[in-house]
């Protein structure tokens, strides 16, 4: 039994990763660390945590607990690195969310010192784990498609105002690329770069001041990998429209309509007709592979290297 540890109680945390948690055979919220001790007590007892003393507001007393595995690192995104480098330094893998840093120089800090501890380092792409997206890139790397020549994808989500901390705050870079567009970027990356070779090319243009964040609260992005062919994606947290994607090639496409998200659904379109899939929670399916990641000493599906290129790219865009 893994026994892992959350860092941080926002959102995600509270919707996603701990009913994923409690999904997952062989893994159990063990411990919590949020601000307050108070609000770490509440979260752990709502959502069962296991540990005898499981309520933290320090981080070093939190790492010290000898019965932790592993540590859920969902904290503002400027605060993954040093939270990281004290987890590997105890000895503890890491499930990070996305974007794993806001700096190349940062991201490389995780990647050392998690090589150095011999821990897992994992970063939390979870449309990975949709299994309609799975068999798609399964089709798409086994030539199914021919040779793809475009893809594109679109997810956002409309902001009332800027007092996200994501707008503004000095623990993160980006709002709408932080938030979704990194997501996209990924889902690119996955299915084109085993079949077309690396991004050679990034270019954007940002939208700010709409909300009166300086932040992208619009991104429209555009990559050309080796092979030649070209990948866009537009984030925005100006608007919200239906998630798409879209991959193009010389004998097939696909058509992706609400699949990208937190859940496991929507459908896919194909020349040949719909492609099936069953709808489960692609957020379990992370952290399965996290924890068997562990069991078994390898390399998470998405590790340290792939969530520091995408840092990497996000970074050449602003």
């Amino acid at each position: 039994m893994i026994r892992l540890g959350i860092v941080g109680t926002g959102s995600i945390s509270e919707n996603a990763l701990t009913p994923a948690i409690a999904a997952v055979d062989g893994a159990v919220l063990w411990s919590v660390l949020s601000r307050t001790t108070e609000r770490a007590q509440s979260f752990g007892e709502k959502h069962g945590a296991s540990a005898p003393q499981h309520a933290f507001d320090n981080l070093d007393e939190f790492l010290a607990d000898p019965e932790l595995d592993a540590v859920i690192i969902a904290t503002p995104d400027g605060m993954h690195a040093e939270q990281t480098v004290a987890a590997a330094k105890a000895g503890k893998h890491v499930l990070v969310e996305k974007p794993m840093a806001t700096s190349v120089e940062e991201a490389d800090a995780m990647v050392e010192a998690c090589r150095i501890a011999d821990v897992r380092l994992a970063v939390a792409y979870h449309m990975r784990w949709h299994l309609g997206h799975r068999e798609l890139a399964k089709r798409v790397h086994a030539g199914a498609l021919g040779d793809i020549h475009a893809a594109r994808a679109q997810w956002t989500f409309k902001a009332p105002d800027a007092t996200n901390w994501r707008a503004h705050d000095s623990v993160g870079r980006w709002w709408s690329l932080a938030g979704v567009g990194t997501h996209s970027l990924d889902w690119l990356r996955w299915m084109l770069v085993p079949v077309c070779g690396e991004i050679t090319e990034i270019s954007g243009s940002i939208t700010q001041g709409v909300l009166g964040s300086d932040r992208d609260e619009s991104a429209a992005v555009t990559v050309k990998f080796e092979s030649g062919a070209l990948g866009q994606f537009v984030s925005s947290a100006l608007f919200t429209a239906p998630t798409r994607a879209e991959l193009c090639g010389s004998t097939d496409f696909a058509y992706c309509e609400g699949t990208l998200g937190r859940g496991g659904g929507g459908s896919i379109a194909t020349l040949g007709g719909p492609l099936g899939f069953t709808e489960v929670d692609p957020y379990a399916g992370e952290i399965a592979d996290f924890v068997d990641a562990i069991n078994n000493n390898r390399e998470p599906e998405v590790g340290g290297e792939e969530g520091r290129r995408n840092v990497e790219l996000l970074c050449a865009v602003c």
